[in-house]
């Protein structure tokens, strides 16, 4: 490869980030909110929302488990976990072999939420979807491989 080549390839990756960046988070921003519509309660802030979906895959998942997923804090993962559990939507168990330390499941409550949430947003993108050509909806389902390629190199970074 030429530096020519090189540097085309840098600056096309560059401008590739910044596309994605614009349509990304406002993508993610857009199907919460249709995910919210509709739902029982006061929205869970995000913090929040990323916890219990840790939990939900991980049940049982400890306290210090959880902060090293979620890149924050054990004592910021505790401050969730309190606010969850005093809106009904987190448990904490003991593990039984440390007394002491926590293990996180969601409630029912939580449950029910989690897959309202789910369907609600996965309807809206499926009627965003339907207004696509063909061509369009193809184009998508090629680039999935390389946007979960993508999502795992991110996840591998320690920033």
């Amino acid at each position: 490869m030429t530096l020519r080549t090189e540097v085309g390839a840098g600056e096309a990756t560059r401008e590739l980030s910044g596309e994605l960046l614009g349509v990304i988070g406002p993508l993610r921003r857009a199907l919460r909110r249709a995910g919210r519509r509709g739902l029982p309660g006061p929205p869970v802030p995000s913090a929040q929302a990323e916890l219990l979906r840790v939990v939900r895959v991980q049940p049982g998942i400890g306290v210090r488990e959880a902060a090293q997923q979620l890149g924050v804090a054990p004592n910021t993962v505790s401050t969730l976990v309190n606010q969850l559990a005093a809106a009904g939507l987190l448990e904490r168990g003991r593990d039984p072999d440390d007394r002491r330390a926590a293990r996180l499941v969601l409630t029912q409550r939580a449950v029910r939420r989690a897959a309202l949430w789910r369907d609600q947003r996965e309807q809206a993108l499926r009627a965003a979807l339907a207004e696509l050509d063909g061509e369009e909806r193809e184009a998508l389902t090629t680039a999935i491989p390389a946007l979960r390629r993508v999502l795992e190199a991110m996840e591998r970074e320690t920033w």
